[in-house]
């Protein structure tokens, strides 16, 4: 039996007279009118994990929430029980004993759902983010009430700011934003919040459109994807690790058959790409293609003979090359159809 009820540390409507200060950055030049298409509101979030691999959890959360114009409504913190080792705790500082009576993730599903419903996620790169809020809902048996989200990395390239690098702390340097606790998520979200109003006006200033993509709720998923060693046995964890790591395949089989042509079934050989979040993982509807003898590209190019998107208008590399190529798209539910029958290759 839990010992007791934990609440979140901070939540309010305000913030301190210190933070309010620093939300509110000198007054931005005088701008036209607001992109009536830019979204109405914004969470930006920051999760701290017990690593980055598919499997790892949430051990805090924060939300601050932004109205459209970027200025901040309140803000949200919880420390999360991940039901396991809280990994590196020399990187968020968090331990299992201080974790020991935090509330389980299903517990703050629903407060945490309030505070981003009706909002794009905004986040640090947020595909890795997303993905672990994602993964926490489905776990639950819950769906995220997230639609869209968008990338502070993405917009710092669309705005072309001078940055060395795209680091949270080169990004807050830039704006003059203090960082007081990096790697705590009450913290990040802050400094991610004062920086990204600055960049919401610029962008709005030039018009830019917004790097939104679309938010796809995990309903089919695993926990069991794993690399193994020379030894056989799992390969340490390195949490400098991508979130999607590059998979070693071998190669396939068949010679590429050419284009997808709509109508007609897929045939082994076929090169296909898949761009943003997808309902099943990732790995496996990638395994799934590749067991049916289709080749899955990491990127597109003129040999692409499809590419596989939920939101064909978003401002993706692959997206973006499929249409000047003029490489046939489809959405996941079509290629989830057309993998039940794949062609044989020709001449098999």
């Amino acid at each position: 039996m839990r010992r007791c009820q934990w609440r979140p540390v901070f939540s309010g409507t305000m913030l301190d007279d210190q933070s309010a200060a620093e939300a509110r950055p000198a007054a931005q030049p005088s701008t036209p009118a607001w992109p009536t298409e830019y979204p109405d509101a914004y969470a930006v979030v920051d999760v701290e994990t017990t690593g980055l691999a598919r499997d790892d959890r949430i051990v805090s959360a924060a939300v601050y929430r932004l109205d459209a114009r970027g200025d901040v409504v309140d803000h949200w913190y919880t420390p999360v029980n991940p039901q396991r080792d809280p990994g590196p705790t020399w990187i968020h500082g968090l331990t299992s004993e201080m974790l020991a009576d935090a509330p389980l993730f299903p517990e703050i599903a629903e407060e945490f759902a309030e505070r981003l419903r009706g909002r794009v996620l905004v986040a640090h790169n947020a595909v890795f983010d997303w993905s672990m809020i994602a993964r926490e809902y489905a776990r639950a048996r819950l769906t995220a009430p997230v639609r869209q989200r968008l990338c502070t990395i993405a917009l710092s390239k669309e705005l072309e700011l001078p940055l060395a690098n795209h680091r949270l702390e080169t990004l807050a340097a830039h704006y003059g934003v203090v960082q007081r606790r990096a790697h705590h998520a009450l913290d990040d979200a802050r400094v991610l919040a004062e920086a990204f109003r600055p960049s919401l006006h610029l962008a709005a200033a030039g018009r830019i459109r917004l790097p939104l993509l679309a938010c796809q709720p995990l309903t089919e998923w695993t926990d069991s994807i794993a690399s193994s060693g020379a030894s056989g046995g799992p390969r340490p964890r390195s949490y400098a690790a991508s979130w999607r790591p590059s998979r070693k395949r071998p190669p396939c089989p068949h010679p590429n058959p050419g284009r997808y042509e709509p109508g007609k079934p897929l045939v082994q050989g076929m090169r296909v790409a898949i761009s943003g979040d997808t309902s099943v993982d990732r790995e496996l509807l990638e395994d799934r293609a590749v067991e049916a003898g289709l080749h899955i590209a990491s990127g597109v190019s003129r040999l692409t003979s499809l590419l596989v998107t939920n939101d064909p208008d978003s401002g993706t590399s692959k997206v973006a090359k499929a249409r000047a190529f003029g490489t046939p798209v489809i959405d996941e539910a079509a290629f989830t159809q057309l993998l039940r029958e794949v062609a044989p290759a020709p001449g098999e």
